[in-house]
């Protein structure tokens, strides 16, 4: 029985009943597909079932308001992928006469869409047999057939492409796609992989030789960048000061506190009022209501956060915030260290 054989047969016994799989119709796998990129399934689900929800078509989610996406998005971090789903549906919807493109070479033309998503909704929607390789898939192969180059390195990529693009199922490649992801999902997992129970133990060459928990390689590139950010939830009259991030920077379009950012952790822990903060509440007459710290980590970066909540007495806003209550602000999209705050707060 050959390699694709044993991971279908497993599959169709063993598959999660997840929301997406109820339907082949492209826009929803690709909604799906770019909701897990970064984002575990169990967190998914709820996501993907209240963004369909919202926007049921390409065509609703065209024409609705990047901020109503970006709220939508929230709590799932890597807004970009919001921003581009976005862009791709008006794109669809306005430049393609709302036909979405139905092969893999086509697909790869739409913004935020790459190998891998590509692969997944043409061999899922249209059958076509391009291989997806994700994490999961690198996981699978570098285990069951011993591969030591490290899968994020340019031969890396190129190895494992090759390699799966050989073991695809012909007849049902979207089905088999779904299968070997989803044996490295909940068999062949990270740490304290369940190898008594994977359909692939007899193949598998770092069972054998006891060298599971050693593979895949990967090279260690990314360098974390820490960033040191205090905000400023300034109160007054019953509303809050909040700012529109519209430069090119985390967070992009979301909307959080005037924010000053320092150097280094010793500038930071420095308790003194910062010019900033006194030009911005127009002097030292100001309380300090509350204090919260988080750590926030994304990909490339630890941002060690401070927020103040402050009352100051005497006020006058400045042209580049804006002054909103509290129902205002909760139809905005935010930060999840915002959102955090601002459930304290209230």
């Amino acid at each position: 029985m050959e390699f694709s054989t044993y991971t279908l047969h497993w599959y169709y016994k063993n598959q999660r009943d997840l929301p997406w799989r109820a339907s082949k119709e492209p826009y929803k796998v690709w909604i799906s597909e770019i909701i897990l990129q970064q984002t575990r399934v169990a967190q998914g689900i709820d996501y993907y079932e209240a963004f369909v929800a919202a926007f049921p078509t390409i065509k609703d989610l065209a024409l609705a308001d990047e901020e109503q996406v970006l709220k939508l998005w929230q709590g799932l971090g890597y807004y970009s992928r919001a921003r581009n789903i976005h862009f791709t549906a008006k794109y669809i919807y306005f430049n393609l006469q709302n036909k979405f493109p139905t092969n893999y070479k086509d697909l790869l033309k739409l913004k935020g869409v790459g190998p891998y998503t590509a692969a997944a909704i043409s061999s899922i929607c249209y059958n076509e047999k391009q291989a997806a390789v994700d994490g999961n898939v690198y996981r699978v192969l570098s285990r069951v057939f011993n591969i030591n180059t490290p899968i994020n390195s340019s031969a890396g990529i190129k190895e494992f492409q090759c390699l799966a693009d050989s073991l695809i199922n012909t007849k049902s490649p979207g089905d088999y796609n779904q299968a070997l992801m989803e044996l490295g999902a909940i068999i062949c997992t990270p740490k304290k992989a369940n190898c008594q129970q994977c359909p692939l133990q007899s193949k598998c060459i770092a069972f054998s030789k006891n060298l599971v928990g050693e593979l895949p390689v990967k090279e260690k590139k990314i360098i974390i960048k820490n960033r040191f950010l205090n905000y400023y939830c300034i109160e007054h009259q019953n509303q809050i000061l909040i700012n529109k991030r519209e430069k090119k920077d985390i967070w992009l379009n979301l909307y959080d506190f005037p924010v000053d950012e320092f150097n280094s952790a010793i500038e930071f822990a420095n308790e003194a009022p910062s010019e900033y903060l006194l030009n911005l509440v127009g002097g030292q007459d100001f309380v300090v209501k509350k204090s919260i710290s988080y750590k926030h980590k994304l990909s490339h970066q630890h941002l060690h956060i401070n927020i103040q909540h402050i009352k100051p007495v005497n006020f006058i806003i400045q042209n580049k915030y804006i002054l909103l209550n509290m129902i205002e602000i909760l139809k905005l999209p935010v930060p999840k260290p915002i959102e955090e705050f601002l459930k304290e707060l209230f």
